[in-house]
């Protein structure tokens, strides 16, 4: 049985704890939270799996009213329960205190109203903490789930689907997923890789491969399915294959540096270099692997890069400020490309400050080259040139730096 805890967390996860505008200080508490529950499992399991469920329960009262357009939140509930959901499921606890856990979670799914605990649905067999009580959920979830499928009317839903599916397959009832999953009227990844999951216990693993392609639909997550498919690949030892087929695609993030760090960490093996080369050539624009490239200290290639894709020139301008003591002639090529692009009116709501910024970062790293005086002309040749509405800006400061000199 779990001990008594004076959980912190609990008076920050009211309902109705954070307005509108709480995004951040709720991902903080979030934080803030995971830590002290994972603190009290390293000596008392269950009172933490007891106190992961009760963060769990809270997440839809406490939250509802925040904006959750950003993502941040969403994020940050997932990131909670990706790190404490081991916790629950590994917890040595007694059959009775494991059967609240799970008649609570399952009346704050029923409650949630975004679906905040879809992770605690996909995970629900593993929560059960044996085959037999996962298979006693599931039967109670399977005529429900089966009614809802077999309806042809557009719309049918069973909110239990992932987790019928989920206890099947913890309790080894594989042919009862299978006749579950043939109800479906058209490929639903969500549901799919429930099925994928029972071809790797059997061992048959091109087969998990083939019906995870097979998963594939105009409105099915291929990121999610080549993630899975990767994993797959990279399970079995054949890494090379993996990144191959699904490296590239798998490991797509917001940013070019995210992107390239999250393939370099997962491939050691494979050339950093090879990885920009490929990551440039498969999207069609190597101008967003500038940052990544320089961050990897390939200073030629990233210069590459930036002239023949489109880099946005306020980053070019930042690379020449960075970079003018540690590389002033990778600074001093960055800063000059940072003005051609912006003399050429390239950029989103750049300024005149912008412009002069990227002129000034431009012409000191040429005087630490020592080319200062051609960088002037250089200047006033782009000036000259210049076809946006800062062409007056540009002839002026490189006039009056003619002058000075």
């Amino acid at each position: 049985m779990p001990t008594q805890s004076p959980w912190t967390f609990k008076s920050h996860f009211r309902s109705k704890a954070y307005g509108w505008k709480g995004s951040n200080l709720a991902v903080g508490r979030l934080k803030e939270a995971v830590s002290e529950i994972k603190k009290v499992a390293r000596t008392d399991a269950v009172t933490a799996a007891d106190g992961a469920v009760t963060l769990f329960e809270r997440f839809w009262p406490a939250l509802q009213h925040i904006d959750t357009s950003s993502g941040a939140v969403g994020s940050a509930v997932n990131w909670a329960q990706h790190e404490l959901l081991p916790l629950v499921a590994s917890a040595p606890a007694d059959r009775k205190t494991r059967d609240k856990w799970l008649d609570r979670l399952w009346k704050a799914i029923q409650e949630d109203g975004v679906d905040y605990l879809w992770l605690v649905q996909d995970h629900w067999g593993e929560l059960c903490g044996s085959p037999t009580v996962a298979s006693r959920w599931a039967d109670q979830f399977l005529s429900v789930v089966r009614a809802a499928w077999s309806d042809k009317r557009p719309g049918s839903y069973a909110t239990a689907s992932s987790m019928c599916l989920s206890g099947l397959v913890a309790a080894e009832r594989h042919q009862d997923l299978w006749d579950l999953l043939a109800i479906e009227r058209v490929p639903f990844w969500p549901y799919r890789k429930f099925g994928v999951l029972v071809l790797l216990k059997e061992g048959r693993t091109e087969e998990a491969l083939a019906y995870a392609e097979a998963s594939r639909s105009r409105n099915q997550p291929d990121p999610a399915i080549d993630t899975a498919c990767e994993k797959i690949l990279l399970d079995a030892g054949r890494t090379d294959e993996a990144y191959k087929r699904y490296g590239l695609k798998a490991n797509d993030s917001s940013t070019g540096l995210a992107t390239f760090r999250a393939i370099a960490k997962k491939y050691p093996s494979v050339d950093r270099k090879r990885i920009l080369q490929d990551l440039a050539e498969s999207s069609g624009d190597s101008g967003r692997w500038f940052a990544a490239t320089k961050d990897a200290g390939f200073y030629d290639l990233a210069i590459q890069f930036a002239q023949e894709g489109r880099t946005d020139p306020r980053t070019l301008s930042r690379a020449a400020r960075d970079f003018v003591n540690n590389d002033a002639p990778f600074a001093m090529r960055a800063g000059c490309l940072a003005v051609e692009r912006m003399a050429q009116g390239f950029g989103y709501e750049i300024t005149t400050a912008d412009v002069l910024e990227a002129c000034g970062h431009f012409l000191k790293a040429a005087g630490e080259c020592g080319r200062g005086k051609q960088a002037g002309a250089d200047l006033h040749a782009l000036a000259s040139a210049a076809g946006s509405i800062f062409k007056d800006v540009l002839l002026r400061n490189s006039s009056e730096r003619a002058a000075r000199r």
